[in-house]
C-alpha cells in the first residue's frame, strides 16, 4: 500500500514538507485555507535560505546590506554588510507562501483550497487519520464538507494549529506582533532602499523590539510583545510610529495586520503518526523572533524523516520512526534557541540592558559573528582573544547602560 501523507498548511513549513515528499514519489495532499494568505510578518530571511530552497531573484523585494540599531535614548549605530555577495532578503509573504505553494503543486503535491476542522485519530496502529474539512474548490465560503483519509499527518498551520490541538500537543506561551504596512512618498522609500531599522525601548517593547523593514513598494513597520501585555499594543505601535516619525512623513497607511508569535516548542511535537513543524510547533527564535527559515527548514526535515523511514512510502512510519526528525533538529539548532533566549532576558529586561545591547552591536566582532550565525545559520567559534574582548565589551556596556538610558521614561500602561 502507498503511504499517504496530509500537510495541512500552505506556509514555508508545509510547502516545503509537501515538497519534499512529493519528490520521493509519496502520496501527498497540501491543505491550505487561503491560497492569498498575506501573513502578518516581517518577511526577513538569511542568505543561506536562497540558495538551500532554490529561491528565485523575483520574490526578493530587498536585498538588505544596512541595518541600523536604535537604542532607547536613539543613539544609531550602523551595522553594514562589507561583502558585497551577502544581503538580507526582505520578501512579502504573500509572495514567498505563494511560489514554493505552487512549486509544490508543480512537482505533483495535490492542493486543496480547504479548512479543516476536525482531525479523527486513527483507533488502531495501521488505522487512517480521517481529516474533515471544508472544501472551497466552489469559490464559496462555507466549502464542500469532505473527508480525507492519510496515514500520516504533518501539522504545520500555525500558532493556533488545529492539529496541534487533536493531538493535544500541549500549549506554549506566545507574544503579539503588530504591523502597519505604509506606503512612503518616493524620497523617503528611497531612504529605505536597502536598510532595515531596528527599534529597542520601553516605549516600543517591553519584551522585544520594533522595526521598519523595507518593501517592492512600501515599508513594514510593527511591534511585538508577550501575550501578557497584549492591550499595549497599540500604545506600543504609536511608540514606534513616534520614534520613526520624521523617517515616516507622508507615509500612507495601506494594510494593518497582527498575528501570534510562538515563543518556544511545544511540549510534543510527535504524537503517533502525527509530527508539528514551523509555528505549529513552537519554531521561532527568541530575541530575533525569526521564524521563516525554521519553518521551511522543519518542514523539509519532517518530511525527510518520513521518506528515509518509510522507504520511500513503502512502509508507514512509526511514532518512534517520526522521533528521529525531533532529535535532529534539537541537535543541529537546539543550542541556538538556548542562546537567543539568555540574549532576549539579559538585554531585553530594562531600557539600561536596551543601551548596552546597542552598545555593543557597535563593535565589528560582534557585527560579524552575529551576521556569520544568521546569515548561513553556522556559529563559528570566536579566537579566544576576540571572546575575552567580546564578554569584557559586555560588562562595561551592561555597567554604561544605566547611564545612558532615558531618565525620564515611565513604563507604558494600559490608561
Amino acid at each position: 500500500m502507498a503511504l499517504r501523507v496530509a500537510v495541512v498548511g500552505g506556509g514555508p513549513a508545509g510547502s516545503c514538507a509537501a515538497e519534499t515528499l512529493v519528490k520521493a514519489g509519496i502520496e501527498t495532499y497540501l491543505i491550505e485555507r487561503k491560497l492569498d494568505n498575506a501573513k502578518p510578518c516581517g518577511g526577513a530571511i538569511p542568505l543561506c535560505m536562497v540558495s538551500e530552497f532554490d529561491l528565485p531573484a523575483e520574490i526578493i523585494d530587498r536585498r538588505v546590506r544596512n541595518m541600523k540599531m536604535i537604542s532607547p535614548s536613539n543613539r544609531e549605530v550602523n551595522i553594514n554588510l562589507d561583502n558585497e555577495d551577502e544581503y538580507i532578503g526582505m520578501t512579502r509573504r504573500e509572495v514567498l507562501d505563494g511560489f514554493l505553494r505552487d512549486r509544490a503543486a508543480s512537482l505533483g503535491a495535490k492542493l486543496i483550497n480547504g479548512t479543516l476542522f476536525r482531525l479523527e485519530l486513527p483507533k488502531g496502529d495501521r488505522d487512517p487519520y480521517v481529516l474533515h474539512y471544508a472544501d472551497h474548490s466552489n469559490g464559496s465560503l462555507e466549502g464542500i464538507a469532505t473527508t480525507l483519509e492519510v496515514d500520516v499527518v504533518i501539522g504545520a498551520d500555525g500558532a493556533n494549529s488545529r492539529i496541534a490541538k487533536a493531538i493535544d500537543a500541549g500549549d506554549y506561551n506566545y507574544a503579539i506582533a503588530f504591523q502597519e504596512r505604509i506606503r512612503l512618498p518616493e524620497d523617503k522609500m528611497h531612504y529605505y532602499e536597502n536598510l532595515a531599522e531596528m527599534y529597542v525601548g520601553g516605549d516600543v517593547s517591553p519584551d522585544f523590539y520594533a522595526w521598519v523593514f523595507p518593501k517592492y513598494d512600501h515599508v513594514a513597520v510593527g511591534t511585538g510583545t508577550m501575550h501578557v501585555n497584549q492591550r499595549l499594543i497599540k500604545k506600543l505601535q504609536a511608540g514606534i510610529r513616534a520614534r520613526a516619525a520624521n523617517r515616516l512623513e507622508g507615509g500612507k497607511i495601506i494594510k494593518v495586520e497582527a498575528h501570534p508569535i510562538p515563543e518556544h516548542p511545544r511540549p510534543r511535537r510527535v504524537v503517533g503518526r502525527a509530527a508539528l513543524v514551523g509555528d505549529a510547533a513552537g519554531y521561532v527564535t527568541k530575541s530575533s523572533g525569526e521564524g521563516i527559515y525554521f519553518a521551511a527548514k522543519s518542514g523539509r526535515m519532517c518530511a525527510e524523516t518520513i521518506v528515509e523511514t518509510s522507504n520511500n512510502g513503502a512502509r508507514i512510519p512509526t511514532e518512534a520512526d517520526l522521533k528521529q526528525y525531533l532529535r535532529r533538529w534539537d541537535r543541529k539548532y537546539g543550542t541556538t534557541y538556548k542562546v537567543l533566549d539568555l540574549l532576549q532576558t539579559v538585554f531585553y529586561r530594562s531600557d539600561a540592558t536596551r543601551e548596552a545591547f546597542v552598545e555593543m552591536c557597535d563593535d565589528k566582532d560582534v557585527q560579524r559573528l552575529t551576521f556569520d550565525s544568521y546569515l548561513y545559520k553556522t556559529v563559528v567559534p570566536a579566537n579566544p582573544l576576540v571572546q575575552l574582548k567580546i564578554t569584557a565589551k559586555t560588562l562595561g556596556s551592561l555597567l554604561r547602560g544605566n547611564a545612558l538610558a532615558p531618565a525620564e521614561y515611565k513604563p507604558i500602561d494600559a490608561a
